[in-house]
């Protein structure tokens, strides 16, 4: 069986009956693993540093990269309980990774985190950090053009002034936050994820790295960047 017969069953079989959110996912993570091939074929392995990613995220898609030579360093705000030996989970900071030298990884992932980590000075550090750790890299975020808010799941949420949103999130649940008790949870929810245009995505992102535009509907879902 050739190697594009392979990625095609299993990728059906992954898919089984799948949702549009699903094709979305196997979708970006066929740029993801065009990326991982590319450094494979060259080096023979690839080191990952996935920035937010769960050890389950990985595993959903395992047939598709388990021929390769892979190792994973997972970074979230806590770690988590990994005993597969491709895997290391750590406690850290999306926008300062000290712990990690120059280059530490062959790719970074990171996948809808950057728009959690701040306004434009923590987005900043980020994209920084994506950029200092490896020479190639894959970062998702959600596009602010696109008008329906993802973690709100409601229409047009987030062009809406910042009385009418603290008013929605006091008076209903939204997405996945209940229904805000006290001002402080509005605000918590309303600045938990700050979308951003592609203006402002390029700059985080500049050249040589390419910007890719997910789609639904013609519409920009989000925004991918990817250094190769």
């Amino acid at each position: 069986m050739t190697d594009a017969a392979i990625k095609t069953s299993h990728r059906m079989s992954i898919q089984g009956e799948a949702s549009p959110l699903s094709s979305f996912r196997l979708k970006r993570f066929e740029m993801i693993l065009a990326l991982i091939e590319k450094v494979v074929a060259r080096k023979g392995s690839a080191r990952i540093l996935d920035v937010g990613g769960t050890y389950d995220y990985w595993m959903a898609v395992e047939p598709l990269w388990r021929r390769h030579q892979l190792q994973f360093t997972l970074v979230n705000l806590s770690a988590e309980p990994v005993s597969d030996p491709r895997f290391t989970s750590l406690a850290g900071n999306a926008c300062s990774m000290p712990e990690f030298a120059d280059h530490s990884f062959d790719i970074v992932h990171s996948n809808s985190v950057i728009e959690h980590v701040g306004r434009w000075n923590a987005m900043k550090a980020m994209a920084d950090e994506v950029s200092r750790l490896a020479p190639c890299y894959y970062l998702q975020t959600p596009a602010f053009g696109f008008p329906v808010e993802p973690h709100f799941r409601t229409p047009f949420f987030h062009w809406l002034p910042t009385p009418w949103r603290i008013w929605l999130t006091r008076h209903f649940a939204l997405g996945a936050f209940p229904k805000a008790e006290t001002m402080d949870d509005a605000m918590r929810f309303i600045e938990d994820a700050i979308l951003v245009d592609e203006a402002r995505f390029r700059a985080l992102f500049p050249a040589p790295a390419r910007i890719e535009k997910e789609r639904f509907f013609g519409l920009t879902k989000s925004f991918i960047a990817i250094r190769d």
